[in-house]
C-alpha cells in the first residue's frame, strides 16, 4: 500500500464541531455539488460519478473528535482507505490532515501518484477554507 498525506491544515473551530460534520456523508453535499455527478449520501454511505466512473464509499471507522476512516466498496476500481484526522491543539485551533492508503501497482503509481498527492493537498486546503468560513 502506498501512503499519501496532505499538508496539515489549521481550522479555527473545536474538533467536536468539525467531527460532527465529517462523520456524516450527507453533510458533504454542499461541498461536492458541481464537482461530481449523481451525488447521493446518507450518514455512512455515499456514491457519485466522476469522469464516467461511479464511486461508492462507506465509513468503516469513526472516533469522535479524532478521525473518520473511509473505504471504497468491493466494486471500487481502487483498493484504498482514506482518513480525515483531527487534532485539537486549542479551543478554536484544530489541525486536520488527510491520509490516503492506496494499493497501486508500479505503473499506476507512476501515472497517478503525484496527482493523488496534489489532489489530497488541494482537498485538505479546500476543506479547511470551508470550515474556516472562507468559501
Amino acid at each position: 500500500m502506498e501512503k499519501y498525506e496532505s499538508r496539515q491544515q489549521q481550522i479555527r473551530r473545536p474538533a467536536a464541531q468539525i467531527y460532527s460534520l465529517i462523520s456524516d456523508f450527507s453533510n458533504f453535499t454542499p461541498v461536492v455539488q458541481g464537482h461530481v455527478e449523481e451525488w447521493t449520501a446518507d450518514e455512512t454511505h455515499c456514491s457519485f460519478r466522476v469522469k464516467g466512473m461511479t464511486v461508492r464509499l462507506h465509513m468503516v471507522d469513526r472516533v469522535p473528535e479524532q478521525y473518520v476512516k473511509i473505504a471504497g466498496d468491493e466494486r471500487s476500481p481502487l483498493d484504498f482507505t482514506f482518513w480525515i484526522q483531527l487534532k485539537e491543539v486549542g479551543a478554536y485551533d484544530t489541525r486536520m490532515r488527510l491520509v490516503l492508503h492506496a494499493k497501486l501497482n508500479m505503473v499506476m503509481k507512476m501515472m497517478i501518484g503525484s496527482k493523488l498527492q496534489s489532489g489530497l493537498d488541494r482537498m485538505a486546503e479546500q476543506m479547511a477554507r470551508a470550515f474556516n468560513g472562507e468559501l
